[in-house]
């Protein structure tokens, strides 16, 4: 659990595929927002009333079934408002009542707490990743030494490559990455600095590269748990698939 006297970030590994379900709580005003509430979101809930905590809003990082299977749980628990990118409701096609949806650079307002809401196309048309104070939740875009797939509906490993390189050049070394999934158990999370040294999506200054190391390249030399790879070890595995090693 990351706090500070203002927030908590309360986390719950669950589900088959290792997600992590994520309770922003803002202390001044009791209440908070879930972030993909999925499979077993029943505990989440179960934290949420135990500490007298009002999960007021539902935070969307995209609309993958293992994302966004929970949210009538959590809807027939507490009066909560959706939240989710234009490019993601436009893309998942579903109708919610009344979501609110978000461009990058929208401030969702949790009591005291300041969401920054930031469009990260890639792994989805509308991915989103949610900025509170310096703690990144990332959803599929960025995982510890990872990124999500580009190669399902309404992937685009171009954007994924130009999403990464922004978060790379924009966003302080400090800042603490949460990701959606579980792929690096001995680092569920990470500082932006660990990721621009150990994780392989940050290694590269061409698209071209990029895009031929994500669609065919890194699942052929990696699984998870993910441990960091140097930028010399990426090279070597472009290499060996060229036909030059």
């Amino acid at each position: 659990m990351a706090q500070t006297g203002e927030f908590s970030i309360i986390s719950r590994e669950l589900g088959p595929m290792e997600n992590f379900i994520y309770l922003l709580h803002d202390h001044a005003s009791g209440r908070a927002a879930i972030v993909d509430p999925a499979w077993e979101v029943e505990q989440v809930i179960d934290v949420a009333k135990q500490q007298d905590i009002r999960i007021t809003d539902i935070l969307l990082t995209h609309s993958h079934n293992d994302h966004i299977n929970g949210i009538e749980k959590v809807l027939q628990e507490f009066d909560a408002q959706v939240h989710l990118t234009k490019a993601e409701s436009r893309f998942w096609g579903r109708d919610i009542t009344n979501p609110v949806t978000h461009h990058g650079g929208d401030i969702i307002n949790l009591g005291e707490s300041e969401i920054e809401v930031m469009h990260t196309p890639g792994h989805t048309p509308g991915s989103a990743c949610y900025k509170l104070a310096n703690n990144l939740i990332a959803g599929d875009t960025m995982f510890v030494f990872g990124c999500g797939r580009c190669d399902l509906a309404g992937g685009d490993p171009e954007q994924m490559y130009h999403t990464l390189k922004k978060i790379k050049s924009e966003m302080p070394g400090d800042t603490v990455l949460h990701p959606g999934h579980n792929y690096s158990p001995a680092h569920p999370t990470s500082t932006l600095q660990q990721q621009n040294e150990g994780n392989p999506f940050l290694h590269f200054d061409s698209s071209d590269e990029f895009v031929k190391y994500r669609m065919q390249v890194h699942d052929k030399v990696r699984s998870d748990p993910y441990e960091a790879m140097s930028v010399g070890e990426v090279r070597r595995c472009m290499l060996k698939f060229s036909g030059q090693d």
